[in-house]
């Protein structure tokens, strides 16, 4: 029964440190179309089998820059393997997170809002 506990522990640590080995790997790449990549969180299949990776920009256009992670998701699989202490190391799979772009939107339709408001006062 001890043992059932822990495996989600294990998926978030495994998630975790595969989100920070991603985080290191990405900037070694030398394809132009992966600018300022950040990412944001990873979710491990409860087999090990797949990571979604989810990522976002800071520059750059989020289709390309999700085709090209995606087309080196075998060589950053294959790195992985070399720095994690894990059986089976997940195929990935990019997918851009619009999470930070959307509250970036929300913030200035407030800000907008509020000197519209400010005017009227």
């Amino acid at each position: 029964m001890r043992h059932k506990r822990n495996i989600p522990n294990r998926s978030f640590r495994i998630a975790d440190q595969i989100q920070r080995d991603v985080a290191e790997l990405v900037r070694e790449l030398k394809d132009p179309r992966v600018g300022m990549v950040t990412i944001n969180a990873v979710e491990v299949t409860p087999d090990y089998a797949h990571a979604k990776v989810f990522f976002s920009l800071l520059v750059g256009d989020p289709q390309e820059t999700q085709l090209a992670l995606n087309e080196a998701a075998g060589f950053l699989r294959n790195s992985l393997f070399k720095r994690l202490q894990i059986h089976t190391v997940p195929t990935l799979h990019f997918q851009f997170d619009r999470t930070t772009e959307r509250a970036a939107e929300l913030g200035a339709l407030i800000a907008q809002a509020n000197a519209t408001r400010a005017k009227e006062d």
